[in-house]
């Protein structure tokens, strides 16, 4: 082995070292940040889940079936902010769907499903101030999750992923992420792909760091 090719090879290993390194520290701050916004907000879990059971009727929560790291599906939680018809509407398919996309989800795809969505009264102030998502708290705990990662992308989407489009699936989806703070979740499938992809390409302590910041930072403002 020549001194260049001994070089490179020992920069690879420190690489790989510190990839696995900050994803590991990355899991025990999703561990640990899980369990302490699971204690604090349920005072806040549980009168939602009574205002939605009084309000709204039941189901209290919404179920949607999600890919994730490696392809590994499961179930994502959130409270039901849609009225019961929008919420079946909601849970089919994206329309128009093509029976066979041969390279991929085309990058101009999108969900379009506003118009066909009701939200209640208690929806849309759960939305609002990303209250919807405390159940998704029980995802990050269980390790479906991250608190940081590309939006977790439903199975009748997933399925038709090119090679391209299967590095979303490195890491684990996460409730808020770079794609999403640049509010890129519902739109074009090819500028969320492109900000994620960056975003995995690029990982880091600072790059987390400033995306959990900006997420803050949004919230904040919606208030």
């Amino acid at each position: 082995m020549s001194l260049q090719e001994s070089v490179q090879a020992r920069e690879k290993s420190e690489s790989h070292f510190y990839i696995n390194l900050l994803f590991m520290v990355k899991r025990l701050i999703d561990i640990i940040m899980s369990i302490g916004l699971i204690i604090i907000t349920i005072p806040i879990f549980l009168f939602i889940c009574y205002r939605l059971a009084k309000k709204e009727g039941k189901p209290i929560f919404k179920k949607e079936l999600c890919v994730g790291k490696n392809g590994k599906q499961f179930i994502k939680w959130s409270f039901r902010t849609t009225t019961i018809p929008s919420q079946v509407i909601r849970s089919l398919p994206p329309h128009p769907f093509p029976h066979k996309w041969e390279e991929g989800v085309p990058d101009h795809f999108r969900v379009l499903h506003g118009k066909h969505v009701a939200y209640t009264m208690t929806g849309e102030k759960l939305r609002k101030y990303g209250f919807d998502k405390i159940p998704q708290f029980y995802n990050v705990l269980k390790g479906d999750m991250s608190l940081i990662g590309p939006s977790p992308e439903v199975v009748e989407v997933a399925d038709y992923y090119n090679s391209n489009q299967l590095g979303r699936l490195k890491v684990r989806p996460g409730m808020t992420g770079y794609a999403q703070v640049h509010r890129l979740t519902n739109e074009k499938h090819g500028e969320k792909v492109k900000y994620d992809l960056h975003y995995i390409n690029n990982i880091s302590y600072k790059f987390e760091t400033k995306i959990f910041f900006q997420a803050i930072k949004q919230l904040i403002k919606k208030k």
